[in-house]
């Protein structure tokens, strides 16, 4: 909102700094913190609770398959890093089903610090060949699915007066780089941005969102062949990434 030149000169309390370690490793650790991550069970959900892990963060891997593998992956994970983990399956695009979701890792762990709304799909198709079951399941995944896990968790970090919401969004969402098939994924990752620019200004008393943006990264959504001879003619390192 624009303000004139006085109202700007208007005595103003900032906010305190945080108070956090001055040692750039210190400020890395998440020791003791409890983590959900969305999508978690492959690519790059999977990455993002690794690495949670091993800076010493308790990881709820939630995935929306009935892969028997979920659990084996949570122990394994635990095992690894000497940390809590466990795999819950929850459908994002069920408002119902994350409800209980946040609830169910409330009571087991006492808090939430952070939530990785990572799950995503993607369905290349021009538009014009696209169905609608395929364009309304990109939406209820990718937008509505950030919109209710934010809507469950926010209430969370609010009572807490803490929290750290991280959106996984893409490149496509902020400049048009994947073929021309991807139409549909490319605006539910727009919309999923802007959604996080919002929500950082609506909770910025009690706490923090932000998005990640990879670009072209090597998984089991990007098998597209297009795709990859678009990253290997247009990425800057001529190849997909790794998680």
């Amino acid at each position: 909102m624009s303000m004139t030149y006085e109202e700007c000169r208007a005595p103003r309390q900032a906010q305190p700094v945080p108070d956090i370690s001055n040692h750039v490793i210190e400020q890395f650790k998440m020791q003791d913190k409890v983590c959900i991550v969305t999508g978690g069970s492959r690519g790059i959900g999977s990455a993002v609770a690794e690495g949670l892990a091993e800076a010493g963060a308790h990881v709820v891997i939630v995935s929306s398959s009935n892969n028997l593998s979920l659990d084996e992956k949570a122990a394994a994970l635990a095992q690894r890093h000497g940390v809590r983990a466990c795999g819950i399956r929850c459908n994002v695009a069920d408002p119902a089903e994350v409800d209980s979701l946040i609830c169910r890792v409330r009571n087991e762990f006492g808090r939430i610090d952070v939530f990785v709304a990572n799950a995503g799909i993607c369905k290349p198709q021009p538009i014009l060949e696209q169905t609608f079951e395929d364009y309304h399941a990109q939406m209820d995944v990718n937008v509505h699915g950030v919109v209710y896990c934010a809507k469950y968790v926010g209430r969370v970090f609010q009572d807490q007066g803490f929290g750290n919401f991280i959106i996984t969004t893409s490149i496509s969402g902020r400049v048009v780089t994947v073929p021309i098939d991807h139409t549909i994924y490319n605006t539910t990752k727009a919309a999923a941005i802007h959604l996080g620019k919002s929500l950082a200004r609506e909770w910025r008393g009690f706490a923090r969102v932000n998005m990640v943006s990879p670009g072209w990264i090597k998984t089991e959504m990007s098998e597209d062949v297009p795709s990859i001879n678009e990253a290997s003619r247009m990425a800057t390192m001529g190849r997909l990434g790794t998680t």
